[in-house]
């Protein structure tokens, strides 16, 4: 595998100047950033519903 990732970055490096090379690499990272955004985003979400639940449950008890 790594070697694989080597051979597309020589590759990278022959075909494309370095500001294609740092507009891709940012972009990547742009979406990384999105993923992990979006995954604590849900996770948030899903800890509030679980409260939203419990407290339904405690004030349909009384």
């Amino acid at each position: 595998m790594r070697t694989t990732l080597w051979a597309l970055e020589g590759l990278e490096h022959l075909f494309f100047g370095n500001g294609q090379r740092v507009a891709r690499r940012n972009a990547w990272t742009a979406v990384l950033e999105d993923r992990r955004r979006a995954r604590a985003r849900h996770e948030a979400e899903t800890v509030l519903n679980a409260a939203s639940d419990r407290r339904t449950l405690l004030t349909s008890r009384s």
